[in-house]
């Protein structure tokens, strides 16, 4: 069977057309950009039109690279960007620019609803953190949960406010687009902490909705991310180049779905994705929670499953930064148009040249590290204003130094998560390494030998999150068991050992960059509040 499979990052989209038989074959895919647009308040949006804009060319892309037809595709699902807040009427139509998770134009709203009470946990209400935490074992603890974001339109926009039919997750939204059935997913209205996920409970929790005082109006029908929330429109049908009826199945956020594409499917089972963001996953058959280091176990694409899910919310992100902010000199990347020409045509991307670069400096980045808070950070501590650094640049450092920190940086976080994780879970020995980070060698051996844990990594692994949701829509026309499905399809295809010679150097330095951000909170507040 041939599936679509829409994966909605924060920047991107990537449109995948998939065979699933006695393997699951990637035939083609296409991807395109859209705006994130960052304002001084806070905010961090993004527009629909630009979206739509997205799914359309690359769908029609997908066509022009394989000999399929339209008249083939038996399903189709998006697997998106979660915590975001698309604000619609009746007909669907978004009534402002829909919000991105990063947003956190509601300090103000988070901060006069929970920071009030004589007694706090994490700067939190200890009344409504228990409420919460008995609903759903999880709580609004950062001003970029996406009940904030409801509550800033309500009290800086009242006009859009009034208007408000629905309130959607992106995923949602344009699963709505193109069924005209509004709905959400039961994953992404967990992710507003306002669900109940108590057995035979589940659903929009009245009490909670009170509490933070959202409308239960707004508030959408709930399904399952394996349940067929429609077909594809004619409208929508003749914008993407696809015919009108292909069955279009609830799909859900990346969180839900990398674990399945990951092939960590069994109890235990810990994979690491570096996308643009970044995160440590653990898949359970039980909830629990960490309220102080931000950590929970959001839910997952098959009922009675959660992903114990740490976050770093600038990945990835941060070497994007490094390739447009530092590598345009000494690096020798843009110095000489005969370099470009002669990179391109050896290496596969830019990222796989800096990779080579950094290559060339010891682990331990000749004692320069890098904090990844390119975006303030949430797990293990919540604070919107911490920020990036390069720490101990001495003077006989060079910018191979600071790129190759930025690396290092991200997994010192990544296995700071896992730390934080262990503290309720026991994680797997092998730990599957996924997404667009995982394409690097390098980057692969410096997790292992930063996190001391044999890494493993899979094919197709920037894909993976797009693998699982095809893996979900396969199981749902097939009538099988999506879990059983990706113990069966998904496999490793290298592994990297701790080498314990680098240990010394990474121990050092971690213990170094656990510090920094105590040492450094009241300066972040004073400089960014």
């Amino acid at each position: 069977m041939y599936i679509i499979i829409y994966d909605f990052g924060t920047s991107s989209v990537k449109t995948c057309l998939f065979k699933i038989d006695s393997e699951i074959c990637l035939v083609a895919g296409s991807s395109a950009e859209y705006g994130l647009y960052i304002t001084d308040n806070g905010g961090a949006e993004q527009d629909t039109e630009e979206w739509w804009s997205a799914l359309c060319s690359t769908t029609h892309d997908l066509f022009l690279k394989s000999d399929i037809k339209p008249s083939e595709i038996e399903g189709m699902a998006f697997c998106s960007q979660m915590q975001g807040a698309v604000f619609v009427d009746e007909n669907g139509n978004a009534l402002r620019r829909p919000m991105n998770y990063l947003d956190q134009k509601g300090v103000k709203e988070y901060k006069d609803c929970m920071g009030r009470g004589i007694i706090k946990v994490s700067g939190c209400s200890l009344y409504k953190l228990v409420r919460n935490l008995i609903v759903n074992y999880a709580g609004s603890t950062s001003a970029k949960d996406p009940v904030w974001k409801y509550k800033w339109v309500e009290k800086n926009e009242p006009d859009v406010f009034k208007k408000i039919y629905k309130w959607l997750d992106i995923g949602d939204y344009l699963t709505s687009r193109c069924t005209g059935r509004i709905v959400r997913t039961a994953d992404t209205a967990f992710a507003t902490f306002l669900y109940d996920t108590r057995r035979k409970k589940e659903g929009w929790n009245k009490g909670l909705l009170n509490m933070y005082n959202v409308n239960p109006d707004h508030m959408p029908e709930i399904i399952d991310c394996t349940d067929q929330a429609g077909t594809l429109t004619a409208t929508a049908a003749e914008e993407l180049g696809l015919v009108p009826g292909i069955p279009v199945f609830g799909g859900g956020g990346d969180t839900t779905f990398v674990n399945i594409g990951a092939g960590c499917t069994k109890p235990g089972d810990t994979h690491i994705y570096v996308g643009t963001s970044g995160w440590v996953s653990t898949f359970m058959d039980h909830q629990t929670v960490d309220i102080n280091a931000m950590i929970t176990g959001v839910l997952s694409a098959k009922h009675g499953y959660f992903n114990y899910y740490a976050e770093l919310e600038t990945a990835g992100k941060c070497f994007e930064w490094v390739k447009d902010h530092l590598a345009l000199d000494e690096v020798g990347v843009y110095l000489d148009q005969k370099m470009i020409t002669d990179a391109e045509s050896k290496y596969l991307s830019l990222y796989d040249y800096l990779s080579t670069e950094v290559g060339k400096v010891p682990p331990g980045a000749n004692g320069v590290i890098f904090t990844p808070w390119l975006h303030g950070n949430r797990c293990p501590f919540e604070d919107s204003e911490a920020g990036g650094m390069f720490f101990n640049i001495r003077i006989d450092n060079g910018k191979r130094d600071m790129i190759r920190a930025v690396l290092e940086g991200i997994c010192y976080h990544l296995r700071w998560l896992l730390e934080c994780v262990e503290k309720k879970v026991k994680t797997s020995d092998i730990i599957r390494f996924v997404g667009g980070g995982a394409l690097s060698p390098l980057t692969a051996q410096m997790l292992a030998d930063i996190t001391g844990r044999t890494v493993e990594t899979v094919n197709n692994t920037q894909e993976v999150g797009a693998i699982g949701a095809a893996l979900v829509v396969a199981a749902g026309i097939k009538g099988e068991d999506v879990l059983e499905l990706s113990r069966r399809l998904v496999k490793s295809n290298r592994a990297y050992v701790p080498n314990t010679e680098n240990q010394e150097a990474y121990e050092r330095n971690f213990r170094v960059f656990k510090n920094l951000y105590k040492s450094n909170a009241a300066n972040y507040k004073l400089l960014n509040s």
